[in-house]
């Protein structure tokens, strides 16, 4: 994951494992900074980003509602996240097509990564 503003960012990712659906977060990531979020080959083709502006505010979201909290999370399950306590977040979807590593890049809202 490379950060491509000029802001501090969280990041939480979503994914299917053979358990079902899990949520993680938050990675922090400085202005112009990139970090590995998962290590080794990638187990699934679909994973959901959801991040937050720290410094500008404003989110990177979709439509995809997972389960989220304020603090560092690993959670199972996207279903009645409100009813178990946590908060419930918009992911937006990236295919990766089946590869074995992939780099998403955030940029500000209207302007194109270089």
């Amino acid at each position: 994951m490379c950060n491509m503003t000029g802001s501090r960012i969280g990041i939480a990712l979503g994914y299917r494992d053979s358990g079902g659906w899990v949520t993680e977060g938050w990675w922090n990531l400085s202005a112009k900074g990139c970090e590995t979020l998962l290590k080794g080959a990638l187990a699934a083709r679909y994973y959901y980003v959801f991040a937050v502006d720290y410094d500008r505010g404003g989110e990177w979201s979709g439509r995809s509602l997972m389960c989220t909290r304020d603090r560092e999370f690993t959670i199972r399950g996207v279903e009645d996240c409100l009813a178990r306590g946590y908060d419930r977040n918009g992911f937006f979807e990236v295919d990766t097509g089946e590869q074995k590593s992939w780099t998403i890049q955030l940029t500000d809202p209207g302007r194109a990564a270089p």
